[in-house]
């Protein structure tokens, strides 16, 4: 019955107007696109996920991530912004696979001080992220799934994306420090950790039902949800 009142409430937000953002944010391999996809599957949230297939560096910067870092994150930045932005405007409720935030807290941090990043474009960088992200609303709720190295790469490997094959175990281990960073300052909103190591919300309904409940307890608009 409680799993069934989340549901109810989390899914009434578009009928009430009162819409939700969700991101799903977590290192390469962490599972958001998935979460993502059963979420809004689920809840009928209009889903907006990552540029990957479409990317027309990314290839290019597993290869050479020093030539190819900058217009990469550039690039980015740029669609999330866009996604973001469309997210806000719209009447529906949405769930973002990944956030503009995690552009900068992240990767670009990542690759400017593995040294992939030269000091001049990372300072043009982080001046073009500060003033996109001032014409932006906090997400209703930040999801942050954690997932330890030797998963990752476990799931990079079953997703079978050549360009994926090569990522440093160390790119992945300094990825994940700095989203425990992030996760620990995050301070525009409501926020979720979730660690996925011992979690298939994939296959076991158990455990994606209890997740859902998880986010429905971790939002602050339960009183304006008309199904209680």
């Amino acid at each position: 019955m409680i799993i069934e009142q989340a549901y109810g409430a989390l899914t009434g937000q578009s009928a009430n107007n009162n819409k939700m953002f969700v991101v799903v944010a977590g290192n390469i391999g962490s599972g958001k696109t998935t979460l993502t996809e059963k979420l809004a599957k689920r809840l009928s949230w209009n889903p907006h996920f990552e540029s990957v297939q479409d990317n027309p560096y990314l290839s290019d910067f597993y290869g050479d991530m020093s030539r190819w870092s900058f217009p990469l994150q550039v690039y980015f930045l740029t669609h999330r912004f866009n996604t973001h932005k469309t997210i806000e405007t719209s009447s529906m409720s949405s769930i973002q696979d990944r956030s503009i935030y995690e552009d900068a807290n992240i990767f670009a941090r990542a690759l400017y001080e593995q040294g992939k990043l030269d000091r001049r474009d990372y300072e043009n960088y982080r001046t073009l992220y500060n003033s996109m992200t001032s014409y932006l609303s906090a997400p209703t709720l930040m999801i942050f799934l954690k997932r330890s190295v030797p998963k990752l790469i476990e799931r990079i490997k079953q997703r079978g994306r050549d360009y994926e094959q090569t990522i440093p175990v160390d790119y992945l281990s300094q990825l994940n420090v700095y989203y425990d960073d992030w996760y620990k300052s995050y301070n525009l909103g409501k926020s979720l950790i979730v660690d996925t190591d011992d979690l298939d919300f994939v296959d076991n309904d158990y455990h994606f039902d209890r997740l859902v409940q998880k986010i429905y307890e971790s939002i602050d608009q339960q009183n304006l949800f008309s199904y209680f």
